[in-house]
């Protein structure tokens, strides 16, 4: 690859993470070409060089967003062992998914934040994407509950998009001060594991059993 091709790819990434900072920010609405070229310490004009209008770009940030998303999670589960329990490969795409939103990428924060506000044709295309993520979730959990570590009453579409959503909501309202991302995980990973887990309705059943011998 050239210099030239080398400047070039650099300044599109550039444009790109200023972009899906910027949308952040200030959401869809209002995000604009002049602060998204500013902040890539670009002339406005030369952004058109590389994307043919603002809703071209903001596409690509969403796409992208959910691509490393995608890939971040997939990296943390391949990366386990392969006897990991199923509540521990859940509990660790948790905790992938919340340091992409909280901690590495404006990317995945833009998607989480903007998601419901683009425009149709923003929005089929990134559902594709989106599409192969949550495929990546109903695997996990259809493995967790196959082991019999799920309660079977659970609703496992209902799961999922209940653990998706919140994870995503988390960039909504968190920040430094109101707590680490350390404790978002734990506490994440807590109410998530103990929400599906059929353990504890056998040790409830154990104790209760128990306390009624004692009784006797």
């Amino acid at each position: 690859m050239s210099i030239k091709q080398n400047r070039s790819n650099a300044t599109r990434e550039r444009i790109l993470a200023a972009a899906a900072l910027v949308l952040t920010r200030k959401g869809y609405a209002g995000t604009r070409l002049v602060d998204i070229a500013e902040l890539a310490q670009l002339r406005a004009p030369a952004v058109y060089y590389y994307f043919e209008s603002r809703d071209e770009l903001v596409a690509e940030v969403m796409v992208v967003g959910q691509q490393r998303l995608r890939d971040h999670v997939s990296a943390a589960l391949d990366a386990l062992p392969p006897e990991t329990p199923a509540l521990e490969r859940i509990c660790t795409a948790i905790e992938a998914h919340l340091r992409v939103e909280l901690e590495l990428s404006d990317f995945a924060t833009a998607v989480s934040r903007n998601s419901g506000q683009v425009p149709p044709d923003i929005r089929t295309e990134l559902a594709r994407e989106s599409a192969e993520y949550h495929a990546l979730w109903r695997s996990l959990l259809s493995e967790a509950q196959d082991d019999g570590v799920i309660r079977p009453d659970v609703d496992l579409r209902a799961a999922r998009m209940l653990i998706i959503g919140a994870l995503n909501w988390a960039p909504e309202w968190w920040n430094s001060s109101r707590g680490s991302v350390d404790s978002v995980v734990a506490t994440a990973q807590s109410m998530i594991r103990h929400g599906l887990d059929a353990a504890p309705t056998l040790v409830s059943l154990i104790d209760r059993r128990s306390r009624c011998l004692e009784s006797k």
